[in-house]
């Protein structure tokens, strides 16, 4: 099949990853504590701890890491400072990440589907771990498909970010190429979140 749209250049894609603590009754509603951008080869461009909008009811600590002392000025940027300036480092550039419905909403970001690579959707992925009707953890997929622990101590942002992407550069050739002809090789993200995409 004829290539119907360009590949992007590997200066457009941009890695995005945020750790998230609770907030409400028992901690359930996630907010935004940190948040990690990297580009094509990993480099960190952004991260930051972010300052709570609400009061933290659960930091999570046994999973991310995160203390309350990180959340504080000096350790952490206000959410509205954050949430600009992660809106300007994506404009126009193609996202990798895993799960990233959760990522942009807790940002309040909304971004072009078209321009996501979410690993936690791509097909070949979840086909590889026979998973076809579920979303498989970023843990679990580094293991299985490139042999490389990552979480191992707590959930990190910015190696996600830069996990994400490894998995994306393994795969990214032919993902590309099925995009080039109109196909989408992924499945789409929870309906729940399509106020993320635009």
């Amino acid at each position: 099949m004829a290539q119907k749209y360009p590949i992007p250049s590997p200066d457009k894609f941009l890695g995005l990853a945020t750790t998230s603590v609770g907030c409400g009754p028992g901690g359930g509603t996630p907010m935004i504590a940190r948040v990690a951008v990297v580009d094509y080869r990993g480099q960190s461009i952004f991260c930051t701890y972010v300052l709570p909008t609400n009061p933290v009811t659960d930091y999570r600590t046994s999973t991310t890491g995160i203390q309350a002392s990180d959340l504080q000025p000096g350790n952490a940027l206000p959410w509205k400072d954050v949430q600009q300036r992660v809106a300007q480092l994506v404009r126009d550039k193609i996202l990798v990440g895993h799960t990233l419905w959760q990522d942009l909403s807790v940002l309040g970001i909304p971004h072009p589907a078209v321009a996501t690579r979410d690993v936690a959707l791509y097909q070949p992925f979840r086909n590889a771990l026979r998973s076809p009707n579920q979303v498989v953890g970023l843990q679990t997929l580094m293991w299985h498909l490139m042999r490389r622990r990552v979480q191992e101590t707590h959930v990190c942002a910015l190696e996600n970010a830069r996990a994400a992407l490894d998995l994306y550069r393994s795969h990214g050739d032919e993902w590309e190429m099925t995009i080039s002809r109109g196909q989408w090789p992924s499945f789409l993200p929870p309906s729940t979140f399509s106020r993320c995409y635009l």
